[in-house]
């Protein structure tokens, strides 16, 4: 198993995926932050992948995003399949 990395694609992934359901929600980072305590900058390294995040994490801002975090593990593992069956993972 490779080391885990913040440039890794399926991370890619999960953060797009990530972005995609905020941005469709209309919520900016910085309400997403509020919702979930922390700083607008937390989010914006998160997006831009310039930190990791932990499961606790990913599991504050679905429920923040009102996304069950089984669905978005669901979602997430249907893309990656997707993406390995078209060569890109």
């Amino acid at each position: 198993m490779k080391g885990k990395s913040i440039h890794d694609f399926g991370y890619g992934i999960m953060i797009s995926k990530l972005r995609e359901i905020r941005e469709g929600k209309g919520i900016k980072q910085s309400e997403l932050a509020i919702l979930i305590g922390v700083d607008q900058t937390f989010i914006s390294k998160i997006e831009n992948r310039e930190r990791r995040l932990d499961l606790i994490e990913l599991r504050k801002i679905c429920e923040a995003l009102e996304l069950s975090l089984i669905d978005f593990i669901k979602d997430f593992e249907e893309t990656v399949e997707q993406q390995k069956k078209n060569g890109r993972f």
